[in-house]
């Protein structure tokens, strides 16, 4: 049994259910305990000293980020769509990022998929290929117009 998914597992049991009723708890507990002997050899999730400090800084920090970034790429996107005479130059481009974390970069692909007019399409070690829908260079100046945000303030929660 791996202690870090049985606490992983519940808390997300405990915020699907939103009850704290006992017999909620406990089946919670239950369920936690068999997913986390299932699957013990397929999630390899360990909490450290900075997981608690970097969690705050996720939800505090983080996220008013990203949802600022998230509100003017959807305005981007619909100024676009109501306006006949803008063009758009979609492309792939491939993006280097500088986050070491498996679970930075993670959350930097999420984070360009979720904004409007952008997806992650695969990522390779520290190298992001997004597809956009308005390349406005392929140099790395450019891109980071668009990422080096998201990816400092992911820096600064994750490493």
């Amino acid at each position: 049994m791996n202690f870090s998914v049985l606490i992983v597992t519940f808390f997300t049991w405990l915020l699907l259910t939103w009850s704290l009723d006992v017999q909620e708890v406990i089946v919670g507990l239950v369920v936690s305990f068999a997913i986390s002997i299932i699957f013990k050899r397929y999630y390899n999730i360990k909490f450290n000293a900075k997981f608690v400090p970097g969690l705050f800084k996720f939800f505090f920090v983080y996220i008013p980020v990203f949802v600022w970034e998230m509100l003017k790429a959807n305005f981007d996107v619909a100024s676009r769509v109501l306006d006949s005479k803008v063009r758009v130059k979609p492309g792939f481009v491939r993006v280097k990022t500088s986050l070491k974390g498996d679970i930075a970069k993670l959350t930097l692909a999420n984070s360009i998929t979720l904004t409007p007019g952008t997806i992650a399409v695969d990522m390779k070690d520290d190298e992001l290929y997004v597809h956009w829908i308005e390349v406005g260079g392929t140099d790395e100046n450019s891109k980071r117009t668009f990422y080096g945000r998201l990816e400092r303030f992911l820096k600064g929660v994750y490493e």
